[in-house]
């Protein structure tokens, strides 16, 4: 994708920034150990390290900085978000799940290694974003630890992340309408994005009564990032994409493509975004970076 404007330059930035932030950091939190766990490390630092568009980590930052958060606290809990979203892709990838053979354009991790290290790597990366957020650098304040580790815990369990993927693969035998598509995926992908403009606020002191907002932009990108996923499904490149496509097709899942037809969803997902940025009018240029990452979700092609 090309960034020719000022806030296509902006973003830019802020997604190469983010990225090489949050590879350095799980390169200082995941060294190698002269042992037998190596293999075990070398794995979760192959699922962690070097791809991926850090999205997550970026509406935390882009959130935080708001706040006048430093940024060495919001990357570390940004590391600790893409700590769950990392091992949701290694546990999503392997044969008893989507059975994939490719994430992001590199073998997924139980090709790369084995299927028992890939179980592994993945408990120990969930386990990593909990320890991650009871650093005094995150925060030394107890509440506000309590008050991450919360936020992060609902996002990923049975009422958010893990919840949603139970519906996706409970789809191959039953049939989804729009509303109960919408709700799966607010609770698959959505529960996660939200999480992270939540997690951002948190770091800023930002009382729950005044994250209305926030929460209202991140819940309709959210909808948004999903839609998007189902027309790159439907009509990306793979080569770009990094994995295999058109597989939900292949199983007859229902998606929003399929419900709404393409033109209808991609329609929908800009009207989602438009009404995000509505959202965050009182902070005016401050959010900058979050409108922008917005506008991002629906016109990406990987």
């Amino acid at each position: 994708m090309d960034f020719v404007d000022s806030k296509g330059a902006r973003l830019h930035m802020a997604l190469a920034t983010i990225q090489t932030d949050i590879d350095e950091a799980f390169d200082r939190l995941l060294p190698v150990p002269d042992d037998t766990r190596a293999r075990l490390f070398e794995a979760m630092r192959y699922a962690a390290i070097g791809g991926g568009k850090r999205v997550r980590p970026l509406l935390l930052c882009a959130t935080a900085t708001m706040f006048n958060v430093s940024r060495e606290a919001a990357v570390l809990a940004g590391a600790a978000l893409e700590s769950i979203h990392v091992y949701s892709l290694i546990h999503d990838d392997l044969p008893c799940m989507d059975d994939d053979d490719m994430r992001r354009g590199k073998p997924t991790l139980h090709k790369a290694y084995d299927e028992a290290t890939a179980v592994l790597a993945g408990d120990a990366l969930h386990a990593l974003a909990f320890e991650i957020l009871t650093f005094e650098d995150v925060s030394a304040d107890p509440f506000v630890q309590a008050q991450l580790t919360r936020c992060l815990a609902l996002a990923s369990g049975m009422g958010g992340m893990a919840g949603g993927q139970a519906m996706d693969m409970a789809a191959d035998s039953a049939t989804y309408d729009l509303h109960t598509i919408t709700r799966l995926q607010q609770l698959k992908t959505g529960a996660l994005l939200t999480a992270s403009v939540e997690m951002g606020a948190i770091l800023g002191r930002l009382p729950h009564d005044s994250r209305g907002p926030l929460l209202n932009y991140a819940r309709d990108i959210g909808l948004a990032f999903q839609i998007a996923d189902d027309l790159l499904d439907h009509e990306g490149d793979e080569e770009k994409a990094g994995k295999a496509l058109r597989k939900d097709d292949e199983q007859g899942k229902q998606t929003f493509v399929t419900l709404m037809g393409a033109d209808g969803a991609r329609s929908q997902a800009r009207a989602l975004v438009e009404q995000a940025c509505g959202h965050l009018a009182h902070y005016g240029e401050d959010a900058g970076v979050l409108c922008d990452l917005a506008r991002y979700i629906v016109e990406r092609d990987r």
